[in-house]
């Protein structure tokens, strides 16, 4: 006989304040659902993060506090990212739970989805992905750069789910052994399949935002895509190494060449050859010191230990502590 899990549903919040009241009781009505029909226990809980917040965003998640057990919060000392963030919730519920299930503020992720993760945890599941069945939603140029981009994450030799984003049920005996991960750069929809353990994945249809507008513009995505593949793969330094020894054989080949022509007689002065030869070598030059220069800053980030996040106060949480980091 399988004990009813506790469940922690962790939400990051920034600047949310527009949405929260539109979606705070829908995850409480799917809560309570989840409770009602034996998956989970009692004693399970949301717990929204507040992201260093400017609005209104952590006094109403006080409010919520207050008003129902069911809800709770912590609140970061200052922005620190949706990874970060993310990452703040899963270590503040790993010793209160069985479970936890994340999942954006905005209803974009269909709630129902983790009435399927419940089941396959209690049929075995340590991680369940919230896998995308389609992108009927999306533009065309966000289908075809999106597909273009787990390709090339795959390519980079990072295990990653397609069309899997931050929404997963990950199991208290995972987030105990993830807590010995202490990157500081955080790409964790590519970190937890480094964990192992039993994992499976459910789809679901992504619905239209709520209320507000995203936090996650364009910029935002190439940067978290950017970090993905220069936190968890060393292939672009190997592929750098190698187009310079393509370029370096290429090059000795042209030194004999212009010697051989030399000593014939036949060679011509044309500036536009040599301009060409100069652009391309100054722009590889300037590409590879780039992508160098990445790897030594994010090893220069993770030799300094900072913490990740603080946290800075609590609300309605099981544990009475003023603050803590990680």
């Amino acid at each position: 006989m399988v004990d009813v899990p506790v469940l922690w549903i962790i939400i990051p919040c920034y600047n949310e304040e527009e949405v929260l009241p539109v979606t705070a009781p829908r995850f409480l009505e799917k809560l309570k659902e989840l409770i009602r029909s034996g998956r989970v226990s009692s004693r399970s809980r949301i717990l929204f993060v507040n992201d260093g917040s400017s609005d209104g965003t952590w006094d109403f998640i006080r409010q919520k506090a207050e008003e129902d057990e069911h809800f709770s919060g912590i609140c970061l000392s200052r922005n620190r990212g949706h990874q970060n963030a993310l990452l703040a919730g899963m270590m503040e519920a790993k010793d209160s739970c069985d479970i936890t299930i994340t999942i954006d503020c905005d209803g974009q992720d269909d709630m129902n989805a983790m009435d399927q993760m419940v089941d396959q945890y209690l049929d075995g599941c340590q991680i369940v992905y919230g896998v995308r069945s389609d992108r009927s939603t999306d533009t065309g140029f966000k289908r075809r750069t999106a597909l273009a981009y787990y390709s090339l994450l795959r390519h980079m030799g990072v295990d990653i789910v397609y069309d899997h984003a931050d929404y997963r049920l990950v199991s208290s005996r995972v987030l105990k052994e993830f807590a010995n991960f202490h990157e500081v750069n955080l790409f964790l929809r590519g970190m937890f399949p480094l964990v192992g353990f039993k994992s499976t994945s459910v789809y679901y249809k992504r619905l239209e935002r709520q209320a507000g507008s995203t936090h996650y513009p364009l910029r935002k995505m190439l940067a978290l895509a950017f970090d993905g593949i220069t936190s968890l793969s060393i292939k672009p330094i190997t592929m750098i190494a190698g187009l310079g020894g393509a370029v370096s054989v290429l090059g000795f080949i042209g030194i004999i060449w212009a010697i051989v022509m030399a000593a014939a007689g036949h060679t011509v002065s044309g500036w536009a050859s040599l301009v060409c030869i100069v652009c391309f070598l100054g722009g590889i030059q300037l590409l590879s010191l780039g992508i160098i220069g990445e790897y030594v800053g994010k090893t220069y980030l993770e030799t300094k230990r900072r913490p990740r996040f603080i946290i800075s106060e609590r609300a309605g949480c099981p544990e009475d502590a003023d603050e803590d980091d990680q």
